[in-house]
Parts: C-alpha cells; sequence; structure tokens
C-alpha cells in the first residue's frame, strides 16, 4: 500500500545504483508476492494458475534453484566462501537433482517457491502490456540472446546433459576467444560449452524452447557471438587465459534450419527468421555463408570504420564498416554498447583518425556525433540504430559499458527532459529525410 512507498530513497536520476535499489525493492516485491498468494481476487489467482500451466516447462525448476540459490549463496558468504555455485557447494543430491531430495526440498519451500513465481507472473503480465503498447504505437523492440549461458544457473543445473560437464556437474571445457589484436591473451568467458550431438539428438528441442521464449517478448532477437554457430573457441576447464583454446565446430546448419521451421516469419529473410545476427569479430567465410544462407541481417559499427585501433585498419577505403561498403541486409550502430560515446570517442581521437574522419565525411558543417548519425541514417542497411547517448551528443561520462571491467558499468539513466523537443525535432527531419 501507499504507506511502503513513503520512504523511498533519493535515487540518482542519472545513474543506476544497483545495490541500494535492490535493497529498497526486494523487500517490497517479496511482500506484494506474499499478498497477492493470501488476497488475491479469483480472477486473478486464475489467471495465475494459467501461467503455471503455460509456463510449467520452466517455471518450478526456475524458482526452485533461486529459492536454493539464494540460501546457499548467503550460507557461503557467512562462511567466508567465495565462487560458491551450485555445481561446487550445494550438497551433491540437490546438485544431480535426486528426485527425493527435489521433492523434499520443494515441499519446505513451497512458500518462497510461490512468491518466485507469483514475480515473474507479474513481470510477464507488464511486459505483455508495455509491448502491446510499444505495438500500437509501430515500435519494435529488438531482444538480446547471449549464444552461452551461465553456468551457475538453472538452464545447466536442470539439463547437464546438453552440455560439457563432468559427473559432478563442472564444465569439461569452457567458452571464449582466442588471442587477437586486441587481446594477446584472447577473452576466457568460462561459459559451459554445449554438447551438440545431445542437442541434436533431441532435435535442437532446448534452443527452439529458448528462441521462442525469446520470441515471446521480443520482435527481433539479435544472437550474441553468432560465429559460435559455425564453431566455438573451446578452452579446457581450469585454465587462466584463452590461450590453450581450438576452435571446435557447431552445426549451425542444422540449428539454424530447425529454428527456421518452428520461428520462421513471412518477410524476415531468406530463412524467415527473425534474427539479426552479431558477427564481428573473427569471422570465417563459414560463418558467413551460414548468416547469408538464412537472410539474417549482419552488424556494422560505424565507430569501427574510424577507430584504427578497433578496426584494426590503416583506414583502409575496402574496410566493411565504412557506409559506402554496406549491403542493404544489415543493421548500421553508431556504436554498440561496448563502445564509448560518438562525442567520447571523437574526443580522445588521434589526429590521424580525426583527419579521416574530417575526409570521409567532407569536413561537414554539423560537426561531432551528429555528422556520424546522418551517415548512419543515410546508408543502404536496412536499420539504423544509435544508443541515445549519441542522439543526446553525450561524452565518456555517459559510456554504457568498459568491457573487462567491473563496477559502474550499466549504470547510465536518461535524465527527464534529455530528450528535449529541439532534439526530437533534429532526429525527426534526419529520419524523414533519408526515410528512416
Amino acid at each position: 500500500d501507499a504507506s511502503d512507498l513513503r520512504d523511498l530513497p533519493a535515487f540518482d536520476p542519472r545513474r543506476v545504483d544497483y545495490g541500494a535499489l535492490i535493497e529498497w525493492k526486494r523487500p517490497l516485491l517479496d511482500k506484494a508476492a506474499a499478498a497477492f498468494l493470501a488476497r488475491a481476487k479469483p480472477g486473478r489467482r486464475a489467471a495465475f494458475e494459467a501461467f503455471r500451466r503455460t509456463e510449467g516447462s520452466w517455471l518450478g525448476d526456475y524458482a526452485l534453484f533461486m529459492a536454493l540459490k539464494a540460501d546457499f549463496d548467503a550460507r557461503a558468504r557467512k562462511a567466508g566462501v567465495t565462487g560458491a555455485r551450485w555445481n561446487n557447494y550445494w550438497p551433491a543430491a540437490l546438485a544431480l537433482r535426486e528426485p527425493g531430495a527435489l521433492a523434499k526440498e520443494a515441499r519446505s519451500r513451497a512458500d518462497e517457491v510461490a512468491r518466485l513465481e507469483v514475480l515473474q507472473f507479474l513481470f510477464a503480465e507488464e511486459w505483455a502490456a508495455l509491448r502491446a503498447e510499444a505495438g500500437r504505437l509501430g515500435i519494435r523492440i529488438v531482444g538480446d540472446l547471449p549464444i552461452f549461458v551461465a553456468e551457475d544457473s538453472c538452464d545447466v543445473w536442470t539439463r547437464r546433459e546438453l552440455f560439457r560437464l563432468d559427473k559432478s556437474g563442472r564444465p569439461l571445457e569452457v567458452a571464449g576467444v582466442p588471442p587477437d589484436y586486441f587481446s594477446e591473451d584472447g577473452q576466457l568467458w568460462g561459459n559451459p560449452l554445449y554438447d551438440w550431438r545431445a542437442h541434436e539428438a533431441e532435435g535442437f528441442a532446448w534452443w527452439r524452447s529458448r528462441l521462442g521464449a525469446a520470441l515471446a517478448r521480443y520482435d527481433v532477437v539479435r544472437v550474441d557471438h553468432f560465429r559460435g554457430f559455425a564453431a566455438c573457441w573451446s578452452v579446457p576447464s581450469g585454465e587462466k587465459t584463452a590461450r590453450r583454446g581450438a576452435w571446435k565446430d557447431a552445426p549451425g546448419q542444422a540449428l539454424l534450419a530447425a529454428l527456421a521451421a518452428d520461428h520462421g516469419q513471412p518477410g524476415a529473410g531468406a530463412g524467415g527468421l527473425p534474427v539479426v545476427a552479431e558477427d564481428l569479430g573473427f569471422i570465417t567465410p563459414e560463418v558467413g555463408k551460414l548468416r547469408d544462407d538464412y537472410g539474417l541481417p549482419g552488424m556494422r559499427v560505424l565507430q569501427f570504420a574510424f577507430d584504427a585501433a578497433e578496426s584494426g585498419t590503416a583506414f583502409d577505403p575496402a574496410n566493411g564498416f565504412l557506409p559506402h561498403n554496406y549491403v542493404q541486409n544489415c543493421v548500421v550502430y553508431t556504436g554498440t554498447h561496448d563502445n564509448d560515446t560518438l562525442a567520447g570517442w571523437i574526443a580522445g581521437a588521434s589526429e590521424a583518425e580525426r583527419s579521416y574522419l574530417d575526409a570521409y565525411l567532407g569536413s561537414p558543417k554539423e560537426a561531432g556525433p551528429w555528422a556520424l548519425v546522418r551517415e548512419a541514417w543515410k546508408s543502404v542497411a536496412a536499420w539504423a540504430i544509435a544508443p541515445m547517448q549519441d542522439i543526446l551528443g553525450l561524452g565518456s561520462e555517459a559510456r554504457m559499458n568498459t568491457p573487462s571491467t567491473l563496477g559502474g558499468n550499466w549504470s547510465w539513466r536518461m535524465a527527464p527532459g534529455s530528450f528535449s523537443p529541439e532534439v526530437q525535432a533534429r532526429l525527426k527531419a534526419l529520419s524523414r529525410l533519408y526515410g528512416r
């Protein structure tokens, strides 16, 4: 009720403080879920039970996993244990999902499990309302689907047979990318790799369900690290860097055929999949063929066209990130969540980079970020996307994420009033001019 919201903390309108926000919000969510279970009217209760039935393939397992995880994570912190996960800290009977042990925990934690299920139900309702309103306004929502999942997740706990794990559930090999221009040690992500033969044996049912769940929330899905559908960089478990890895083939053609059969849509490309392929990084001809065989748009990052350190080029006119080299079936981004903002990048650009940028743009009167937004908007790319920070012309203080760093990331918020009538008019004029 209203009294619960009386002591709202003075949150920063420009930055998200996740720790403080979760500490304030979690008790309120728990109270709301408990109140729903105690006092929901018959119609609301019926809607919740229908949601439970519809989402039964994952909901109960997820709620029990999260209840167990919260308990054992708290125990680990109290004992001074770091790195506690289901496969190295939980009792073996729970980690390996012995039916008797699971049933006992489900009974003893029934109230907590139900509250977690209610929160999923309420979120699903609110998201559906948001998406419906977006659709009414002609707005499509692009979601993100990381190719891998976390080791300490319900996905791995419930379907161990679909991942490359030992008998105790610990990864035999993990994902990453090899040493390259950006990192002499490569990147060690640590996600367990898929047992692709097991996925093929069940007709890719897990993947078909996963994409289906994403498309129930979004209109289009960007698949992160698309090249992993052709081959994954496999690093033996226990390695400290990604140096000692090897490429291992993945059944991308068979997987995409199964996904297209389930989720193909008219007008969404040759394979009919409403998917954008994140095809950045080390892309082989096999990866390009896999993308093109299913008509999936790839990504072009405009900032990479002029950033010598990022693109690895000496301002080569054949650089695929330069707008004159785009194909229509692609999505151009002025920058991604991992880039600095355009204003921040321009401020830190070398003299040679700025000289090349000016020459390419023809030294326009419209200097700074908007000149590059214009390049994206007027390109032949099917879609053009700019982070809001670039539309607002903000500097590095508004950067969304700095890869390989901890703390302070993903905290930028657009302050009320930032998207002023003047900025709106400018964006509207540019979009009309280029048919966006």
